[in-house]
């Protein structure tokens, strides 16, 4: 049962990635237009590098104070749930205002990495991680000996730290691969009319599933599932 639910949590943080990947609001038409602008096919994987990279620092961002708690070993099942109803809050929230942040707009073109941060950070990229991330440390944490002393506790959150970086690599590979899929198959075969002419909004859709996401994070919890 340990087995399947540590899959199950990697397939959502991979799946997670996906998702960001596709979505246009985190960029990859920002690096086909930089592609055609420059007239360089080069300026493509340039752009989705920096995207890539402003994503990755936005995971990094939430995940790591959450890995740095050392009463996370005892207050784990609470942290989970009220981590789970952040991210329903965050996901009400986008869905009652719909409007994008303005400083998105006045961040110049060549910034893609910033973009890219503010833009996954507004949105809430990274909490749709936090209650997977939660689980698969309460899975690393049930199967350590804790003795409940300092050198257990400090083994315990180096550990977590570096599974806070390995989720957030995983997501943002997985991310920056779907994006940049999509990305050379617009600039390539079907042309920038193709955006405008069948943009989808996955506003709404997101701010479902990062409500979603939550609840999820939040039933697991309180069950017991560690």
């Amino acid at each position: 049962m340990e087995n399947m639910t540590s899959a199950a949590l990697w397939w959502a943080v991979i799946l997670s990635g996906i998702y960001h990947g596709a979505n246009p609001g985190m960029g990859w038409p920002l690096a086909v237009s930089a592609a055609l602008m420059e007239r360089k096919k080069s300026a493509m994987p340039k752009a989705l590098g920096m995207l890539a990279v402003g994503h990755f620092l936005a995971m990094i961002v939430i995940l790591l104070p959450f890995s740095m708690m050392l009463f996370l070993i005892n207050y784990a099942r609470v942290i989970r749930i009220g981590a789970g109803f952040l991210v329903v809050a965050m996901g009400i929230y986008l869905l009652i205002n719909t409007r994008h942040p303005r400083i998105l707009a006045r961040i110049h073109p060549a910034k893609l990495g910033l973009w890219s941060f503010l833009a996954a950070t507004a949105h809430g990229a990274g909490l749709m991680l936090v209650p997977i991330y939660l689980g698969i440390c309460g899975l690393v944490e049930s199967g350590n000996v804790v003795d409940g002393g300092h050198a257990a506790a400090q083994t315990l959150m180096t550990e977590n730290i570096s599974m806070a970086l390995l989720v957030a690599a995983t997501h943002t590979i997985a991310m920056a691969a779907i994006g940049a899929a999509i990305a050379i198959i617009v600039y390539f075969w079907v042309g920038l009319k193709f955006i405008s002419k069948s943009w989808f909004n996955l506003d709404r859709v997101w701010a479902g599933s990062l409500a979603l996401v939550g609840a999820i994070g939040i039933y697991f919890a309180y069950i017991g599932q560690h």
